[in-house]
């Protein structure tokens, strides 16, 4: 990885020289409260100043896509669940999503419906959790979280229900899902759906007006839209810099072309930015389980014709990706028509987004490096898939 993780940082001629012998090495992590989860960042500071910064990643590596190349494409599919293990269904579709497209199998109309249901109900699992560990970062471990983990326990609840797990869900197939929609389920995900403005409401109120949240994340950590871009970080981070880039409009998949929804958008793209968008977001999902709720169809959970023993796609090859919760989740198979893909890889957004944290850092106090780092949202069963 880095042959030497606590080396000085290389010279910049543009810079003011800086004395070796004055700079502070740092190492924070891989067992430390600022790094969610076991991640390591080598710093090096001048004072309190950040000159460089390296991410050391691997020490959860559990390889996962050279397990999926020795067992069959179903067997893969609780791996999923692992890798962003806040969002197992989203991990869910964009597997099946990939296998689907491989094989061409088609899903059916409420299959697609109860996907999109179960994507946006992560996606405010995901949006929740984020503020309350954000602010965690920031010191403010208690209430805030506390209050987000109350509305996201009452979502697991939704999830035992549908799958019988509140977290390992394992309930996407090829072809659909694994079962349908228990009695009365849709009738109570509309009842918490319909009550979740007032606690994001309660929630903004309890945080946006806060004088230490604007100082310690308003104008830090804030890249160029071009750098983000070049980078190829996706979801909130680059849509709080101003880039309408969503993979729900910019290249529609299951039915989201027939919801009505916005893509908000930030200015700066610093961490208050990063915070913002996902309170905007978390009201546009809301606005689409609406739809979606209403307009549920009858008819199969599956296809009827989806294979599972002996499944053995076609020769080829196939990507398919979706809008996770942190960004473009993505699958790139290649079949040799066995039973088990030849090869298997995963495009994780946290991964990607995690590349420019140096960037983001450099120049900025030490104090900071964990505000950005957490503005980022990383899970670390993605970064070391």
């Amino acid at each position: 990885m880095i042959s030497n993780p606590f080396m000085a940082p290389a010279t910049n001629p543009a810079a003011p020289e800086l004395d070796e012998d004055q700079l502070l090495h740092v190492s924070l992590g891989p067992q430390h409260p600022s790094t969610h989860g076991v991640f390591r960042m080598n710093v090096v500071l001048d004072g309190e100043t950040v000159v460089s910064l390296k991410p050391v990643f691997g020490y959860l590596h559990r390889n996962h896509e050279k397990i999926a190349e020795a067992v069959t494409y179903l067997s893969s599919m609780p791996f999923t669940d692992r890798l962003d293990y806040i969002c197992p269904l989203t991990n869910n579709w964009a597997y099946a999503r990939a296998v689907e497209q491989l094989a061409g199998i088609e899903v059916p109309e409420r299959a697609e419906f109860i996907r999109v249901i179960t994507a946006e109900l992560t996606r405010l699992i995901n949006h929740t959790a984020f503020v309350g560990f954000f602010l965690g970062d920031m010191g403010a471990w208690g209430s805030a979280l506390m209050y987000a983990f109350r509305e996201r326990e009452k979502i697991l609840d939704l999830f035992e229900d549908l799958t019988g797990a509140r977290m390992m869900s394992n309930f996407m197939r090829f072809g659909g899902c694994r079962n349908d929609l228990p009695a009365g389920w849709a009738a109570r995900a509309s009842e918490l759906v319909n009550g979740f403005p007032r606690f994001l409401d309660e929630l903004e109120n309890l945080i946006i007006g806060n004088e230490v949240l604007l100082a310690r994340t308003q104008n830090v950590g804030a890249l160029p839209k071009e750098a983000l871009i070049n980078g190829g970080i996706t979801g909130p981070m680059l849509r709080a810099a101003g880039v309408a880039y969503d993979i729900r409009k910019a290249e529609p998949y299951g039915i989201y072309e027939r919801f009505e929804f916005r893509v908000p958008l930030g200015e700066t793209g610093d961490c208050y930015d990063r915070l913002m968008i996902r309170f905007l977001e978390l009201r546009e999902s809301l606005a689409i389980l609406r739809q979606a709720l209403a307009q549920l169809p009858d008819g199969p959970y599956i296809n009827p014709k989806s294979k599972v023993r002996n499944f053995k796609p076609p020769v080829g090859e196939a990507y398919a990706r979706i809008e996770g919760p942190k960004g473009e989740l993505g699958f790139h198979l290649i079949s040799d028509g066995s039973v088990n893909p030849f090869r298997y890889r995963i495009r994780p957004p946290s991964f990607i987004n995690l590349t420019l944290i140096e960037d983001m850092c450099l120049g900025l106090d030490l104090a900071d490096v964990v505000v950005i780092l957490g503005s980022v949202d990383i899970v670390l069963g993605e970064v070391d898939r």
